[in-house]
């Protein structure tokens, strides 16, 4: 009878440092998030249209899916790690550049650096998770380390409204760069510390000598497995992250919300994915992870509906927390298999699904906006739920199915 091996506890030391990487985590989703809720004002204030306003969102998303292409060799060359650090205080800047920028291309500018600076933080910390963490482990770490993305993403959208309204969205930037700057230092000091311990970050290839750019990226783009999680990611990030930039807009827009109340709601979605990451332990045992996905992408998308056409506000606030608990169970299975697609290559592959996911969110908040003025944006939110409906039972079907192959292989 073969014997199981039981995972290694994850120490004390490590624990910290997942703690440090998750509070970058926050940092970077409170950058991708706080604008939200401010573009309605942002347009008055540069006077432009809501879709010109809106390049403050697809913009980050954009640098930050191209970045993806340096980060992830990168991290595999140089240390995951650091290059966290590094890309916090980096962001640190870019935050005062947006605060200080005196109009809309200046802020645009400001925001596709801060994208280029953030895109390194989440995919290298799930790809140091993978790295560190032993494999049974890693779905359930990467769940702990969402609780910092999904608070960064509630405080960003909540913060953002709640600043603009009151002391204006300038305030933003400067409140995300005091974090950025004080969170980085600490990564720097720890990562000096396991530095220290004289234990080697990035293995040596066969031969003393790293792969390729090309080398270590072919075996992934050209995995049908691999395809399947970047198209499904490219996706997601159109409709489960672009769209979803909008629901502040949409709340002020076509029921009338101050914008503090609006980024509020959409906060609520945040509380919604921190009830899953609560939960994750029972939920991945039980459900396995072609259910998260089915059910997760069902539950976001119809709490979108909800949110697009329910004549009573107060519902959306309930809708958007329900929303969040089912983008979490679904996003939380993307991350894992990115995390595993290539062990070899981990940074690199897990900076591909970032790349998928955040240029999928360029397009859709781009796409999205444009539809905003012709459709309306009951329409928009509307159309944005039932492709993640679709897309919650496609990588279901698809997951089930790889587990199949490989217990028959």
């Amino acid at each position: 009878m073969p014997v199981v091996a039981t995972p290694l506890p994850i120490t004390a030391v490590t624990r910290r440092s997942i703690l440090l990487l998750s509070l970058a985590c926050f940092c970077s989703m409170f950058a991708q998030r706080v604008c939200d809720p401010m573009l309605p004002e942002l347009a008055r204030v540069f006077s432009v249209d809501l879709s010109q306003a809106a390049q403050v969102v697809s913009l980050f998303a954009l640098g930050y899916g191209v970045a993806q292409f340096v980060y992830g060799p990168l991290g595999d060359r140089l240390g995951k790690f650091r290059i966290v650090a590094w890309a916090s205080l980096a962001c640190c800047l870019c935050s005062v550049m947006a605060a200080l920028a005196g109009s809309l291309p200046m802020l645009l500018f400001a925001r596709m650096a801060m994208g280029i600076a953030t895109a390194a933080i989440v995919p290298l910390t799930l790809a140091w998770i993978g790295d560190t963490v032993h494999g049974a482990q890693i779905q359930e770490t990467i769940a702990r380390v969402g609780v910092g993305t999904t608070l960064g993403a509630a405080s960003g959208q909540l913060i953002g409204g709640v600043f603009t309204q009151s002391l204006g969205w300038r305030w933003s930037f400067g409140f995300l760069a005091l974090l950025l700057g004080l969170v980085g230092l600490f990564l720097l000091w720890d990562w000096r510390r396991q530095k220290a311990l004289a234990v080697p970050a990035v293995a040596p290839a066969v031969g003393g000598r790293r792969p390729s750019f090309f080398a270590q990226t072919w075996p992934i783009v050209s995995g049908p497995w691999s395809r399947t999680v970047l198209l499904v990611a490219f996706v997601e990030g159109a409709v489960g992250m672009g769209v979803l930039a909008l629901w502040a807009a949409h709340l002020q827009d076509a029921m009338g919300l101050p914008v503090s109340t609006a980024g509020a709601i959409v906060a609520l979605f945040g509380l919604g994915s921190l009830v899953y990451l609560v939960a994750a332990r029972r939920l991945i045992t039980r459900l396995g992870q072609h259910g998260l996905s089915v059910l997760g992408g069902s539950l976001m998308g119809v709490c979108a509906l909800v949110v697009a056409y329910t004549p009573l506000w107060q519902l959306t606030g309930p809708a958007s927390v329900v929303a969040g608990f089912g983008f979490a169970m679904f996003h939380n299975t993307m991350q894992a298999n990115a995390a595993q697609m290539a062990p070899a290559a981990r940074g690199t592959a897990v900076s591909l699904f970032a790349s998928a996911l955040f240029l999928g969110q360029s397009m859709g908040a781009s796409l999205a906006s444009s539809l905003f003025e012709t459709v309306g944006s009951r329409s928009v939110v509307a159309l944005g739920g039932a492709v993640m409906v679709v897309l919650g039972w496609v990588m279901g079907w698809a997951l089930r199915r790889r587990h199949r192959l490989l217990l028959d292989g």
